[in-house]
């Protein structure tokens, strides 16, 4: 066989012709992820600051973020908050998804309405919710007075608490019609061959989406609930805007932690090793991803890893 005709037949190949078809992407990803990423690895190393070359310092910005209280309470704060809103999030955009995969009329136009809220630019949603929790001006404070259950206008970021969970709840405003829209695409794609059979059956609507919907769409929501998590976990604009961090460093994730100690702080070695101690909760999220895609070998007819 001829070089040519070598160079031909490899051209040809199917996995060839896919990763050339990669190579842009992938020429992309490192040069804007990768080189970040191994940049900010080695800022958290070092005592740079805003000005400055760091010198090596080995892990004394892990050994003080280890003993700092404000870090610890960001990473209980954002552990609270991705949990929270994640699971709410997934609640009421599943029951969204089902209640829209019904035949309802104007489904379509009501399919778009339910995305404004994920469409609309994170700073414009976080300065309405701004407005809304305000604490002289709030709208929710002035209906619950006019109803009579409140006596004073609640001060939703004004205590600690109040403002986590009116973050918490900005965020599920944002993140669910996302979720719903993609749960949605996966109910799409049972087949209603498999509700005739588990009717037939004799299965009650519990039934059926317990052994008949969930299943099948576990694949997706294995991959919906990683980004979710993902875009929960290292949320910054909502947050910033909003409250940047307080009151009292009880609205602090990690993210804007690490935006205040490097940027604002001019510590860019212990804000860069802010945001690389967040990488191992984010490859959980991705690991809890993989396995739950595993489940699609059950979906084809094969046994689950």
């Amino acid at each position: 066989m001829t070089s040519a005709a070598i160079g031909t037949r490899w051209i040809d190949s199917r996995n060839v012709l896919g990763l050339l078809f990669m190579l842009p992407a992938a020429v992309l990803l490192l040069a804007f992820l990768t080189y970040p990423l191994g940049l900010g690895v080695w800022l958290g190393f070092t005592d740079a600051k805003i000005g400055r070359g760091g010198e090596f310092i080995g892990i004394e910005n892990y050994q003080f973020l280890w003993g700092d209280s404000v870090t610890r309470l960001a990473l209980f704060n954002t552990l609270f908050y991705t949990v929270v809103a994640s699971i709410v999030k997934f609640v009421l955009g599943l029951w969204l998804a089902l209640l829209l995969n019904k035949h309802l009329p104007f489904k379509a136009f009501i399919r778009a309405i339910v995305l404004l809220p994920f469409i609309v630019p994170t700073a414009l949603s976080a300065i309405a919710f701004w407005w809304i929790y305000d604490a002289q001006f709030s709208v929710i404070s002035w209906v619950l007075t006019q109803l009579g259950l409140i006596d004073r206008y609640v001060d939703f970021l004004g205590d600690p608490w109040n403002a986590r969970f009116s973050t918490i709840a900005a965020n599920i405003w944002r993140g669910v019609p996302f979720i719903a829209i993609c749960l949605l695409a996966g109910l799409q794609t049972i087949s209603p061959s498999y509700y005739e059979a588990a009717s037939l059956d004799g299965a009650t609507p519990w039934q059926q989406f317990r052994h008949v919907t969930l299943p099948l769409l576990t694949p997706i929501i294995a991959v919906v609930m990683t980004f979710s998590v993902l875009f929960t976990f290292t949320d910054f604009q909502l947050i910033y805007v909003l409250t940047r961090g307080g009151p009292l460093n009880a609205t602090h994730l990690m993210a804007t932690l690490s935006f205040q100690r490097a940027i604002p702080g001019g510590a860019l070695g212990e804000g860069a090793a802010l945001a690389v101690a967040m990488v191992p909760f984010l490859l959980a999220a991705i690991l809890f991803s993989y396995f739950g895609l595993q489940r699609r070998r059950w979906q084809q007819g094969g046994s689950d890893a």
